[in-house]
């Protein structure tokens, strides 16, 4: 079984629209694929009546998060799009985004460019506008040559774009996936680059506020991450996710099903659904 549990369509920051993130998706041999776009649900919706006999298709979302004032995305999983609460939350985040963009706006021209808010709204089309969206901007405009370089210089930790104050706190967001019958997944914790006690603390409160499992593998990572991580997880009892976080094509470290297998002493998250299948 190859299920790659995080993944982004046009309906947020990636490049493939759902029906062709799906087709590549099978493609790549998956044949369980979770599309978790930023605070939106938009692509499982119109995905919802498609006929894809291949490969399963698990309702997911990505949450910006907030925890002790650094950035944590939480991701749930097997959600019900039914859910009012989701959907009341989904347009906070809305908003929330908004107003975030403007902020990083305003910040970009006390550093001498105008009209990003603008120009990212333009990439960002119908979808919910993020940092990616700045960063096509920044490129158009030659300021930049690549999205690594507008990271570096304009929107990673520390610069201009490093806005996380319209975050909701963790415990809210793990609320709103419980509330849909989800599944409460903390996102990439290696990227967070914490030491191993702030990763122990990380993972300890998002156990504590209802989290249930932890990503273990995110795109293609050194195996002693994936021990880490595995055994962060273990200890705690909690179950293991995996995805490749694809946003587009020409990105090998993160194409879709392309990573390591969970250790063995970790319980995948798909059991869940297995197990009550079954039932």
């Amino acid at each position: 079984m190859i299920a790659d549990l995080h993944c982004h369509s046009t309906a947020s920051d990636g490049e493939l629209s759902p029906d062709a993130l799906v087709r590549r998706a099978m493609e790549c041999g998956v044949d369980t694929l979770a599309i978790t776009d930023h605070d939106t649900v938009d692509a499982c919706a119109e995905l919802h009546a498609a006929d894809f006999p291949a490969i399963r298709l698990i309702p997911g979302i990505e949450f910006s998060t907030r925890w002790h004032n650094m950035g944590v995305h939480v991701i749930g999983l097997d959600i019900d799009l039914e859910s009012t609460t989701l959907a009341a939350a989904i347009r906070q985040q809305k908003v929330a985004r908004r107003e975030r963009a403007a902020e990083i706006s305003a910040r970009l021209a006390k550093r001498g460019i105008e009209d990003a808010l603008d120009g990212a709204l333009s990439f960002a089309g119908n979808a919910q506008i993020g940092r990616p969206h700045f960063a096509r901007f920044l490129i158009a405009r030659g300021y930049v040559r690549s999205p690594g370089e507008a990271f570096r210089k304009y929107l990673g930790a520390g610069k201009a774009g490093d806005v996380k104050q319209y975050w909701p706190e963790m415990r809210d967001v793990i609320g709103w996936i419980r509330s849909a019958n989800g599944t409460a997944i903390l996102a990439h914790p290696a990227k967070y680059k914490l030491t191993n006690v702030r990763l122990a603390a990380l993972a300890d409160a998002f156990q504590t506020e209802g989290g249930q499992a932890i990503e273990v593998i995110s795109g293609q990572q050194p195996i002693d991450v994936t021990r880490r991580l595995g055994k962060l997880c273990t200890d705690r009892g909690l179950l293991a996710s995996c995805g490749s976080d694809f946003h587009g094509p020409g990105q090998p470290w993160s194409e879709l099903g392309r990573f390591g297998s969970l250790p063995d002493s970790c319980r995948p998250v798909w059991e869940l659904w297995q197990d009550r299948d079954r039932g």
